[in-house]
């Protein structure tokens, strides 16, 4: 039915590798303490809030949290 073709929306080319940076920016995102993890913890909590001004608040938090993490790498 569909065709999944694994692609980058834009080219990339690596000139050269940093391992140490590429060690920050996993353990920042990709661990389960990390930020992404945090702001994805705190939208996904917002479906179980009971009140609007919680489910707003949850939002506005997961949101800040994820703009700024993305805007600081």
């Amino acid at each position: 039915m569909w065709i999944y073709e694994k692609k980058l929306e834009f080219p990339v080319k690596i000139k050269k590798t940093n391992p140490a940076l590429a060690k920050v920016i996993i353990s920042q995102f990709g661990g389960p303490d990390g930020e992404l993890a945090a702001s994805l913890r705190y939208i996904s909590q917002r479906f179980a809030a009971v009140t609007d001004q919680s489910k707003a608040t949850l939002s506005d938090i997961g949101t800040e949290e994820f703009v700024y993490n993305v805007l600081q790498s």
